[in-house]
């Protein structure tokens, strides 16, 4: 895609969004519109040194649209819908159901109607206790048990969008797995196992992992597909490269897990974290929250054999790589993406 492209990019004030953006301006593209509540400072230091054209209040988006009065009309090439409430101990659905269904059918609507190409968020949340697996065929959406509220919009927008006969020329919809890496500092409790660990590490020493309350797992024998940002970084841009340059056939459109395709344990994580910051290591266990207790996933790992087959074929970090570049690169230094 041209460098000169204008692309727009919801949740840019968030993790996953605003590294979006800091790897486009890394690539050279600069025409870049963000969005998000922008309202406080918290997450301020995401997005005040990127490179962009506007930036638009999440509310004030689709009338902004027909009226972009900060820079006049302009046509917009490429949506990358990364905006989202995140928060699954959320359990009011109205809250998911705004922000994560209805606000994407508007997006999803505009860029059907300007023909504009579009990737948004899914999540590896919509496969429930995975007791249908980690396939993301279309044909297993609609039969897919989400175990909370977030889960629950996210595939009930995917199972909207695949309904479409008017979509955007070309879409994908990213199911993410378990995202660590830098710029995730705002999430609270819902950053990263290795944002929370490093830490702890710093201040005590120690890690403390939830213990398993599943006889079929010991203790932080737990799985993940654990992946670092770096890799959604490149298959995101491999995505828009080749939907902008003709090498995306509208019979890849659709919904994609973003893997690793191996499981590890948060015992490995932990493990891991130790050794990028050059310590012995020292886990201690505690009770899951009662609150998500009943809803705990103890395995994931996304089945990767439709990204591949659609072409993607670079090689994704190791944990302990990915890792050992999120804690010596930016937890330690304490830098943004």
């Amino acid at each position: 895609m041209d460098k000169s492209a204008v692309i727009l990019v919801t949740g840019a004030a968030g993790f996953i969004g605003s590294c979006t953006v800091g790897y486009l301006n890394r690539r050279g593209y600069e025409n870049i519109i963000i969005v998000d509540d922008f309202t406080g400072d918290e997450k301020r230091p995401n997005y005040v040194d990127k490179k962009v054209i506007a930036r638009v209040e999440r509310d004030e988006l689709f009338n902004w649209l027909h009226n972009p009065s900060t820079i006049g009309p302009v046509a917009i090439d490429f949506v990358f819908h990364l905006g989202a409430r995140t928060d699954t101990t959320e359990f009011d659905y109205s809250v998911h159901e705004k922000l994560n269904v209805e606000y994407s059918k508007k997006i999803w609507n505009f860029c059907a109607e300007k023909s504009i190409s579009l990737i948004y968020a899914s999540s590896a949340a919509t496969y429930g206790n995975g007791e249908l697996g980690y396939r993301d065929d279309h044909e297993l959406v609609e039969s897919l048990k989400p175990l909370n509220p977030y889960g629950v919009s996210k595939n009930e927008f995917d199972k909207w969008a695949l309904q479409q006969t008017e979509q955007p020329p070309f879409w994908s919809g990213l199911k993410f797995f378990n995202v660590y890496g830098p710029n995730e500092y705002h999430k609270g409790r819902m950053a990263s196992v290795v944002f929370h660990s490093f830490n702890q590490i710093s201040k005590t020493g120690r890690v403390r992992l939830f213990r398993s309350h599943n006889p079929a797992y010991k203790d932080g024998e737990q799985l993940r597909d654990f992946i670092f940002v770096d890799d959604v970084m490149n298959i995101m841009f491999w995505m828009m490269e080749a939907m902008g340059n003709g090498q995306w056939e509208s019979n890849k459109n659709g919904i994609y897990n973003v893997g690793t395709g191996r499981a590890r344990t948060f015992n490995d994580l932990a493990s891991a974290i130790f050794s990028s910051m050059d310590m012995e290591a020292r886990i201690e266990y505690i009770d899951t929250p009662a609150d998500i207790r009943d809803k705990y996933q103890y395995f994931t790992e996304a089945n990767m054999n439709k990204l591949r087959q659609a072409g993607y074929d670079q090689i994704f970090f190791s944990l302990e790589e990915g890792v050992k570049q999120y804690v010596k690169n930016f937890l330690v230094s304490h830098k943004y993406y």
